[in-house]
């Protein structure tokens, strides 16, 4: 059964506002309510709609005063990283289901509150990782579920992508992640390819991660940038970051598979996410694109791993390209990401990325922050699900769907 309901969106910046466009552009979806800390924002936000799709959506600076609607059902956040969370539990709390963008927890409590609010208010609050329905990575499950690695023993990835402009001028315009890099230190953006490696493993069903370790190195890419583009004067030339240039982080799972993230956004280097994938029967990298399955490939030669990408292409890109690609974001994960979140929110079902996911996937951040702290000492990790996680109750089963390949909801 399905439910009238309206979106809203709180958070305005570059990301937000691409994302806000992207959710409207969803089939079924009306965005009646805008937000942002900053009234600039908002009036632009409030153009760019009447300018694309001929309407002005309700414009606000207060989301407290926003989540008084009660047309609206869910909300989409795309605030800085320490403010996700609280917005999120305070959505959830008013009666919304939560969309709510990628990053990082601050602490574990942030991650439990999310958990309870959640289990309480019966409204679910999805990660927005949009990885994890990118082509690749989905094909990679595809040929998983397949048998095509055998029994996948460790997967690698993480979040490689120079940001040092971004980040160094982050008063400039006005973007939070220099504020993170010049206090914290660990994997502080972990979820880009540990969802799909998490969905992969089947973590928080019939698998669960138990602990993790973390090592920084120092950190000199961001001082170097600035002395480059900025000038040996400019205030922050000098200062000490505490973000190491890459931090790596390994964590262990309870049926013996290992995972390593590596983040590193503050030295010169192409984008990578490094996603590999190690099984009984074959290996896949993202570097060089390679592949190598045990009696398919030469001996000890590896393959280029596009015609098996093509070769196993999951029925959602194979439904995507017959249909004409829809542009949008990041090569469409953004559309896919954002229709999943929409269809289980305006059908009231369970997200295929739930609170337990989102919480277990955030609490890497602080986990990995207590780990260098101490010296790269192992921490534990909790259990989110609370025991659930050995017998969960059925996933949805449909097109969206992360936990299996259901090829019967496709159009190919």
């Amino acid at each position: 059964m399905t439910s009238n309901i309206k979106f809203a969106v709180i958070g305005l910046s570059g990301r937000g506002a691409s994302m806000a466009k992207e959710l409207q552009s969803v089939p079924g979806v009306e965005i009646a309510a805008v937000c942002d800390k900053y009234a600039d924002r908002v009036k632009d936000m409030q153009k760019c709609f009447q300018d694309e799709f001929g309407f002005i959506p309700d414009g606000y600076t207060n989301y407290k005063e926003m989540l008084e609607r009660k047309d609206v059902g869910a909300v989409m956040i795309a605030t800085t990283w320490i403010t996700h969370s609280r917005i999120a539990v305070d959505c959830m709390r008013a009666g919304k289901h939560v969309g709510m963008e990628v990053g990082g927890a601050a602490s574990l409590e942030e991650c439990w509150q999310l958990v309870r609010a959640s289990e309480e208010t019966g409204k679910f609050c999805m990660l927005l990782e949009n990885c994890c329905y990118d082509r690749n990575e989905m094909a990679l499950f595809n040929m998983v579920k397949q048998g095509l690695f055998g029994e996948v023993v460790h997967c690698e990835g993480g979040y490689q992508h120079d940001l040092r402009d971004e980040i160094a001028l982050g008063r400039e315009n006005r973007h939070g992640r220099l504020f993170n890099f010049m206090n914290r230190n660990g994997e502080v953006y972990p979820t880009h390819q540990l969802g799909p490696i998490c969905k992969l493993l089947g973590i928080n069903r019939g698998n669960r991660m138990i602990s993790l370790v973390s090592m920084s190195s120092k950190a000199r890419g961001l001082n170097q940038w600035i002395k480059d583009n900025k000038g040996e004067d400019y205030d922050l030339a000098g200062y000490d970051f505490a973000q190491g240039d890459v931090v790596t982080t390994i964590i262990k799972c309870a049926h013996g598979e290992t995972i390593t993230l590596t983040h590193n956004c503050t030295l010169p280097r192409a984008y990578s996410r490094g996603y590999r994938i190690e099984g009984t029967k074959g290996m896949y990298s993202e570097d060089g694109k390679q592949m190598y399955i045990d009696g398919r490939s030469p001996q000890h030669e590896v393959e280029d791993a596009t015609p098996y990408i093509e070769e196993y292409e999951h029925p959602m890109w194979k439904e995507y390209y017959k249909k004409g690609i829809h542009e949008s974001g990041h090569g469409g994960m953004d559309f896919l990401v954002l229709s999943a979140f929409a269809n289980a929110a305006i059908n009231n079902i369970h997200p295929p990325i739930d609170v337990y996911d989102t919480a277990a996937w955030m609490a890497v951040t602080c986990l990995s922050e207590q780990s260098v702290a101490m010296g790269s000492h192992p921490v534990a990790f909790p259990d989110f699900t609370n025991g659930m996680w050995i017998d969960r109750e059925p996933y949805e089963r449909n097109r969206f769907c992360l936990d299996e390949v259901c090829s019967e909801f496709y159009d190919i």
